[in-house]
């Protein structure tokens, strides 16, 4: 139920660029999820109208965009997909490897008027 916070999260950062810019109303916000982030898209879209109501943002487009995970092989340089339940680099098996994408939960943009 974390995903009602990080929505009320969301419309604290509408409000934060309203004061700043002093648009009138959000026709548009734009969320980059991670394939990893912990985030439910289906429940932050749930939880927007509630969260969003009686703000600049009440009635905007929420578009999800899923940020899909990337990995970073240390001993071949390889970049991307894991094959699923796999820990291991695709190309050269080894294991040193870090993510490079796939944890982000952010608003990438805002359409104002």
């Amino acid at each position: 139920m974390h995903e009602l916070a990080l929505t009320e999260g969301i419309i604290r950062i509408v409000e934060s660029e309203q004061e700043k810019s002093g648009f009138r109303r959000v026709l548009e916000i734009r969320l980059r999820i991670g394939e990893y982030s912990g985030v439910v898209p289906s429940c932050i879209r749930e939880f927007f109208p509630i969260a969003a109501k009686g703000s600049a943002a009440e009635n905007a487009v929420l578009e999800l965009e899923t940020v899909p995970a990337a990995f970073e092989c240390f001993d071949c340089g390889y970049t991307g997909p894991l094959q699923k339940g796999s820990a291991c680099c695709p190309r050269c098996q080894s294991t040193a490897i870090r993510m490079v994408a796939g944890r982000e939960f952010y608003v990438d943009s805002l359409k104002v008027e």
